[in-house]
């Protein structure tokens, strides 16, 4: 179903948010009433990272021979993974205004827990055949359906018009920098602690991911932009108030 919206109320809502940062263009990210937003950009990011996505793509070949295929075997199982992210991620998009950011975090994160945390058992158990392909396949397609098809969308909701840009940068430096760190430990890893110690650490940092979406992250679905803009804005506000209010209690 199609929401709704009135086209002179939704210009009159943002003539009014133009008209009301009009004297705040000097604005940045950085300022307190926007720290709640920024920690949303923040920890998304983060956690995009350190489900090990990017790790994994980088080194899928290596990752699968260590799992015990031959070279031949591994290099079609990447394109396995490419078509597989290609798929699910059509399917994300398509439904990510259907069901909402929330959900499709939800489903993502679950898949997450589940294939990492059998990709994890099947190095440490040696398991055999294509049990490592088969979960990555799942990670994958959980990776596609979840956080890759709403990092982006959510990161451009959730500041105000007027430091939208400042703030997708931000977030986008956060993802851009750990995925530039994080594959390059790998190999490292690979080799100090074994891959099913570096597969459990991801698990654990979706198991945090999960726990981030439950507690922390707004549903932005069908909220317009200056409406959840103001809303995030009013949360730090109220968090602000809260933690004066106890520190003259104390």
């Amino acid at each position: 179903m199609l929401f709704q919206i009135d086209p002179t109320a939704k210009l009159s809502d943002i003539m009014d948010d133009s008209r009301e940062n009009g004297v705040t263009k000097h604005e940045n990210i950085f300022m307190k009433k926007y720290r709640f937003p920024l920690m949303l950009a923040f920890l998304i990011a983060f956690f995009n990272q350190f489900s090990g996505i990017n790790a994994f793509l980088y080194y899928a070949p290596r990752i699968f021979e260590e799992a015990g295929l031959g070279q031949n075997t591994a290099l079609l199982s990447s394109i396995g993974i490419g078509i597989t992210n290609l798929i699910f991620t059509l399917i994300g998009v398509a439904l990510i205004d259907k069901l909402g950011r929330k959900l499709l975090m939800y489903i993502g994160s679950v898949g997450y827990i589940i294939s990492l945390g059998l990709v994890s058992a099947a190095f440490y158990y040696g398991w055999g055949g294509l049990s490592v392909p088969a979960f990555l396949f799942l990670f994958i397609a959980s990776h596609a359906i979840g956080q890759g098809a709403v990092i982006w969308v959510f990161i451009s909701e959730i500041f105000p018009n007027h430091i939208r840009a400042s703030g997708q940068a931000f977030g986008s430096s956060v993802h851009w920098v750990l995925a530039a760190i994080i594959p390059s430990l790998i190999p490292m890893l690979f080799s100090e602690i074994g891959p099913d110690v570096v597969f459990l650490i991801f698990t654990i940092m979706m198991v945090l991911q999960l726990l981030f979406v439950a507690f922390m992250m707004p549903e932005t679905k069908g909220i317009s932009l200056e409406t959840l803009s103001e809303n995030l804005t009013n949360k730090n506000t109220q968090n602000e108030i809260k933690e004066t209010t106890t520190a003259s209690i104390l």
